[in-house]
C-alpha cells in the first residue's frame, strides 16, 4: 500500500536507514537487550547519519524535512526492536517542545547537538504518586533571583540515564487556582546542581531502554531555562500530546506487522502431524482474523499522520488510534506467541521478546482507559 504522506525521497531514505541499521543494530540489539542499556554510540551513529531530529531546521543543525521521514525513522527502529523508543522521544517529542516553545538563544545552544547525538533528551512528567493526573503533580520550582530551586522527584523517564537535558513539568506557582495553571516547563541540564538519577529500574519488557527515576533537591536552574511562559506548561503539554500518541499508534502497529510477519513464516515451516502448521485450518483463521485487523488498523493510521502532517487538530481519532491500536497489537503478540507453540515461550524466538515489550504501550502516554475519556470527551458526553 502507498501511504498517503510518502514519496520516492521518503522511499530512499527508508532503504538507507534499513541498511544502516542491519549493520548498526540488529546484531548488537540482543546484546543490548542482555546489558539494559543502548550505548551512547549508536545515538552518535544516527546523528552522523542524520537519522536524528531530521525536521529540525538547517540553521539549527538538522534537515529542514518534513515529518514524514520521522514516520520512517519511527517504524524502521521498531522492526528492530521496541527498546530504541527512546530514539523516537527524542526526536519527535522532547526536542520539538524545544522548535516549539524555545527561545532564539535556546535553540541555538541545545538543537545542533541534539541533532548530532551529542545531547540526549528526555521528559519528566510521572511522579512517583502522579501518572496522567499532571495537574496534580508536586515537584516545585520556585523563582529565586537568577535561578529557579526545583525540589520533587520523577519516575518512569525514558532516557532517564543517558539524558542530557531534561524538560522537567513543575509547579512555578503551587498555590494556583486551577491548578493546572501553576505548570510550567524547565529545562535542567546533567550538571545542574541538586540533580541526581535514582535507580535504573528493572521493567518487564524494553529491557534495553533506559528507564530511570530522576530526583531534584534544592536543584538550582538559571531562569534563562524557562522553556516558554511561566504557567503555560500544562497548555504546552496538552499540545504536544497529540504527536505523542500518535508515535505510539505507529510502533504498535509496525509491532503487529512484524508480530504476524515472523508467524506467517514460522507456521509455514513448522511441521506437526505430517503437514506444516500453516495447513490447519485453526492456523488459517488466527492469521486470517490478524491480517484482517492490522490492514484496517494501517488504513486508519496512515489517513491519521497524513492529517497530523497536513496540522489538522485530530485528538479524538489519535487517542482512538492509540487506544486501539495498542490494545490489537497485545492480543496479536498473545496469539502469535500460541502459534509458535513452546517455541514461542523460548527467548530465542523474538516472539517472546514483543509478547514483554507490547503492553506498556497501552499505559505510557496516557492511559488506554484516559484515550477513551478523551474520546468520550469530545463526542459530547
Amino acid at each position: 500500500m502507498k501511504h498517503l504522506y510518502l514519496t520516492d525521497d521518503h522511499d530512499m531514505f527508508r532503504k538507507s536507514l534499513r541498511k544502516f541499521l542491519e549493520k548498526e543494530a540488529y546484531p548488537h540489539y540482543d546484546q543490548w537487550e542482555e546489558e539494559r542499556m543502548i550505548p551512547r554510540s549508536f545515538w552518535t551513529k544516527m546523528g552522523e547519519q542524520g537519522y536524528l531530529c531530521p525536521d529540525i531546521e538547517e540553521q539549527y543543525g538538522g534537515s529542514g524535512v518534513d515529518w514524514g521521514f520521522s514516520v520512517v525513522i519511527n517504524e524502521e527502529i521498531e522492526r528492530v526492536g521496541s527498546g530504541l523508543v527512546g530514539i523516537g522521544l527524542h526526536n519527535d517529542i522532547v526536542v520539538p517542545y524545544i522548535t516549539a516553545y524555545g527561545t532564539e538563544e535556546q535553540k541555538k545552544r541545545w538543537l545542533p547537538k541534539c541533532a548530532t547525538g551529542e545531547i540526549i533528551t528526555a521528559i519528566a512528567m510521572t511522579e512517583p504518586g502522579t501518572g496522567s493526573d499532571l495537574a496534580n503533580i508536586k515537584t516545585t520550582a520556585i523563582l529565586d533571583g537568577d535561578h529557579y530551586v526545583v525540589n520533587g522527584a520523577k519516575t518512569f523517564i525514558t532516557n532517564g540515564i543517558h539524558s542530557d537535558l531534561v524538560v522537567v513539568a513543575c509547579k512555578t506557582d503551587p498555590k494556583a487556582n486551577p491548578k493546572h495553571k501553576g505548570v510550567s516547563l524547565i529545562v535542567i541540564e546533567r550538571d545542574a546542581p541538586g540533580f541526581s538519577r535514582g535507580r535504573k529500574l528493572n521493567k518487564v519488557g524494553l529491557h534495553s531502554q533506559d528507564t530511570a527515576e530522576l530526583i531534584f533537591e534544592d536543584c538550582r536552574v538559571p531562569k534563562e531555562n524557562l522553556l516558554g511562559e511561566e504557567g503555560k506548561g500544562f497548555v504546552y503539554l496538552m499540545e504536544k500530546l497529540q504527536q505523542e500518541r500518535l508515535l505510539v499508534a505507529i510502533a504498535a502497529q509496525t509491532a503487529s506487522e512484524v508480530m504476524l510477519n515472523q508467524t506467517i513464516d514460522y507456521v509455514k515451516s513448522r511441521e506437526a502431524f505430517g503437514k506444516p502448521v500453516s495447513k490447519f485450518q485453526n492456523t488459517q483463521f488466527k492469521i486470517a482474523e490478524m491480517a484482517t485487523e492490522i490492514e484496517m488498523g494501517r488504513s486508519f493510521l496512515d489517513q491519521l499522520i497524513a492529517e497530523h502532517i497536513a496540522g489538522e487538530d485530530i485528538v479524538a481519532k489519535v487517542s482512538m488510534a492509540k487506544w486501539k491500536l495498542t490494545d490489537i497489537a497485545k492480543k496479536i503478540a498473545a496469539e502469535c506467541m500460541q502459534l509458535h507453540g513452546g517455541y514461542g515461550y523460548m527467548e530465542e524466538y523474538e516472539i517472546a521478546r514483543r509478547f514483554r515489550d507490547i503492553p506498556v504501550a497501552g499505559i505510557y502516554a496516557g492511559t488506554n482507559e484516559i484515550m477513551k475519556t478523551i474520546i468520550a470527551k469530545n463526542l459530547g458526553l
